[in-house]
């Protein structure tokens, strides 16, 4: 049994100098001085299936550490959920608000405990494991530091983190039974497919290693402040027949599935203990390498310093005035927004590429990861904005993989491509940040492959899922079948929107063949467009679309491999892989035609048809057809927030003469989905595409079209937000007289003169200047009716 002991209140004292950081208490406004962490709550969507993690990190990082609750289900996919009691340990690697159950690689766990366990229990017996409980009144987190008292052990745990290592500080009670596990076999999920792991322990304070992950190997590099006293290793798949046991006293290596390591210490009260892990994708050298490069000693509160001092830096790239509560709702977003894209190379610039070689990056950051159908829509287009300094490096890192697999890729992570995301996205991610004027990478190249992908499909060895889904059939009819293709419709017109952004940059390319073809193909979305149901309809092969439900029972069709719901129910979003729509319906789907809002408000054949539409979503019931979706939430009517398919319909009624109702909903959204607190997000975080929608909308806008440069206007909720810009210049955004009543634009200037239009131009926000919106409770109804964004068709 775990000794209990009484749990006593630790003062750890830790002196937090920081950069001369002051704050005016009498004043809303961040200055320079100000100290913007504070009003981060890394909490923030670890309530409610945002699946965030609350521990330490940096933006733009390798190692995520953070604690592990439990690991299995999609409601544990980050390890941690607000609403748990206990904690198995705390792992190096999470990923951002993603419904993939995937990481955790590496985890350490302190205890004091009599009897050496080696597994870490369960939620509902914790007694029957290594983890320990603990109450949220003993645990905090800022960016880059996260604590917590380990109730059954009365050990203090502090966390912090570099780019590429993690550094742990464990505070023990007086005790000869102190000791640190080491579960190499530790994952959330399991994608290890039989991959096995090994360990080593160097001498009386390293202990090296390789994670066999599933998404690539992970190698790793521990350190110990104190040295061993005991020492071994233990497999938790395993019992010896001779002592029916599977601990190995003073044995120095390892090798299988679910193997670790343990050491031992006698300990004095508050004695401190330190670990520090580096982290590899490459090679237990490139780990030393990371280790060694960035934390190079042992002082802890050096490191957590300096995390703060890096997250004030990258938080100051948007200062507003607003409200407290306010504060910390954008600045929480901003956070997670900034913590979402995960570089991949070690400190020398090596990375393990896509044909399993291992490259170096020569002079930029290689991101492994981009989870694109979610953050292109929003995450990428703010990182263009307030984040100049690697919008080339995501290119070139796009550019580098499709150079090493010889095949532009979609949505991935870790450089394991398939196509599990509908849409082919990097592509609006190149052209998003071509046109806003980063072009520091090969285009032709790039452009030469998202042309190849786009009519053919990919050769062999090449798997053919790595190509789009159904583009024989979308070639041949201009259109994806859904007796032949799964979730048909997105296939059909988030591809046309892709096809729209490659002919944009054939354009500018002067491939004007090109540009006539894939402009033609932009109008694909036509061709499922039902005018007697006003909806995005599943279509056969044959050009007949599906049989509407009536009075029938939904069932399944089965051709080969191929299945598909039989009937067709707007309500309906379903299960895989038997879908029509992509985690929506078709009440959903309709508007997903970003690049031609014009042309989807004439095949309703007006405006106040369209609108009306619109009005309907907004205020229907949010129930769909069974069976029930989970990510149905953040609903407002059929509008779902928890979920990206929707995230531009709110400013769609710009562009159909009735901007008041874009700042209506819009406001309602912002106000509405996004609040303090642990419980503050509205859906899966999904790699910072929900908060970087509510920095936009914030601010009052957002970009409907990425690949196109402008973006629409909303309802600014702050006083005042001003963006720093390449160049050391600034924009700002002013909303005089904002409050909750006060949510419609009565007039607005840009830089002094009158602007009456409901978008606006990357190129007048990187300019520099002021855009200032006088607020009101009532709509002006002649404000920007005549100067909606652009869109490719015309009235």
């Amino acid at each position: 049994m775990k000794h209990l002991f009484k749990i006593t209140i630790l003062l750890i004292t830790v002196a937090f100098i920081g950069c001369d950081k002051t704050t005016d208490s009498k004043s809303n406004k961040s200055s320079a001085s100000e100290n913007l962490t504070k009003y981060v709550n890394p909490f923030s969507g670890t309530d409610y299936f945002g699946h965030t993690f609350p521990g330490a990190s940096l933006p733009n990082a390798l190692v995520h550490l953070s604690p592990d609750i439990h690991t299995e289900g999609w409601t544990y996919a980050a390890g941690y959920i607000y609403q748990e009691s206990s904690i198995m340990g705390f792992s190096h690697t999470h990923w951002s608000g993603v419904g993939m159950v995937n990481g955790g690689e590496i985890l350490l766990m302190p205890t004091v405990n009599t009897k050496l366990q080696i597994a870490p229990g369960t939620l509902e017996n914790p007694d029957k494991g290594y983890r320990s409980r603990f109450d949220h009144e003993n645990e905090s987190a800022s960016p880059g530091y996260y604590s917590v008292l380990l109730k059954d052990y009365n050990v203090n745990v502090e966390l912090t983190s570099t780019k590429r290592a993690g550094f742990h500080r464990y505070t023990f009670p007086k005790s000869k039974d102190a000791r640190i596990i080491l579960d190499v076999g530790h994952q959330i999920g399991d994608m290890t497919q039989g991959e096995l792991s090994s360990l080593e322990i160097i001498d009386n304070n390293r202990i090296e290693g390789i994670k066999g992950a599933g998404l690539g190997k992970v190698y790793f590099v521990a350190e110990f402040s104190k040295p061993f006293l005991y020492y071994g290793t233990f497999d938790a798949s395993y019992k010896t027949p001779e002592s029916d046991g599977s601990i190995f006293a003073y044995k120095s290596a390892e090798v299988g599935d679910k193997i670790g390591a343990f050491v031992q210490y006698h300990t004095d009260q508050d004695e401190q203990i330190l670990v520090k892990v580096g982290i590899s994708y490459t090679s237990i050298e490139g780990a030393r390498e990371n280790l060694h490069a960035e934390i190079s000693d042992w002082d802890f509160d050096k490191v957590r310093n300096d995390a703060d001092s890096i997250w004030n830096k990258e938080l100051a790239k948007i200062k507003i005035k607003s409200t407290e509560e306010n504060k910390e709702i954008f600045y929480s977003a901003l956070y997670h927004s900034l913590l979402a894209q995960y570089i991949s190379q070690d400190v020398d610039g090596k990375y393990y590429g896509s044909d399993g070689k291992i490259h170096v990056a020569e002079d930029y950051d290689f991101y492994g990861s981009f989870s694109c159908w979610d953050t292109y829509r929003t995450q990428h287009p703010l990182m263009t904005l307030i984040s100049p300094e690697h919008v080339n490096n995501y290119v070139k890192s796009i550019q580098a993989k499709t150079e090493n697999y010889g095949w532009l890729p979609a949505q991935h992570f870790l450089n394991m491509f398939g196509e599990a995301m509908v849409g082919d996205h990097l592509i609006s991610v190149i052209v998003d940040a071509y046109f806003k004027g980063y072009r520091d990478y090969d285009i032709e190249f790039l452009y030469n492959a998202m042309r190849r992908k786009a009519l053919e499909n990919p050769p062999a060895p090449i798997p053919h899922y790595a190509g789009r889904s159904g583009l024989d059939f979308y070639k041949e009819v201009g259109y994806a079948p859904i007796d032949k293709v799964t979730e048909a419709i997105p296939n059909t017109l988030e591809l046309a929107y892709d096809d729209w952004c490659i002919a944009q940059l054939a354009k500018d390319l002067g491939k004007d063949d090109d540009y006539k073809l894939f402009m033609k193909r932009a109008y694909n979305y036509q061709n499922v467009w039902d005018d007697k149901t006003q909806f995005m309809r599943p279509k056969k092969h044959n050009g007949k679309f599906l049989e509407a439900l009536g009075d029938n029972k939904q069932i399944i069709v089965q051709e080969g491999d191929h299945s598909y719901y039989k009937y067709f129910d707007p309500l309906l979003i379903g299960r895989r892989p038997n879908r029509h729509y992509t985690e929506s319906n078709a009440w959903q789907y309709i508007w997903s035609v970003q690049h031609d809002p014009q042309g989807l408000i004439n095949l309703f054949g007006s405006n106040d048809a369209f609108t009306s539409k619109l009005d309907t979503f907004f205020e229907m019931s949010p129930v769909v057809s069974l069976p029930k979706y989970v990510g149905v939430v953040g609903t407002i009517g059929q509008y779902v927030q928890g979920n990206q398919p929707s995230h531009h319909v709110a400013y769609l009624y710009n562009y159909a003469g009735q901007p008041w109702k874009t700042q209506k909903r819009a406001r309602q959204v912002t106000e509405q989905m996004y609040k303090i607190g642990a419980g503050g997000i509205c859906g899966n975080e999904d790699m910072g595409s929900l908060t970087s929608w509510y920095i936009l909308s914030a601010m009052g806008i957002y970009p409907v079209t990425p690949g196109s440069t402008t973006y629409a206007i909303g309802s600014p909720i702050l006083e005042e937000a001003t963006m720093q810009l390449k160049d050391g210049k600034t924009f700002t955004i002013k909303a005089t007289n904002t409050n909750k009543e006060n949510v419609y634009i009565q007039s607005a200037t840009l830089n002094g003169k009158e602007f009456n239009q409901t978008y606006i131009d990357h190129k007048e926000i990187t300019a520099g200047g002021t855009l200032v919106f006088q607020m009101g409770n009532q709509p002006n109804k002649e404000w920007g009716v005549s100067n909606p964004g652009p869109s490719m068709s015309k009235k």
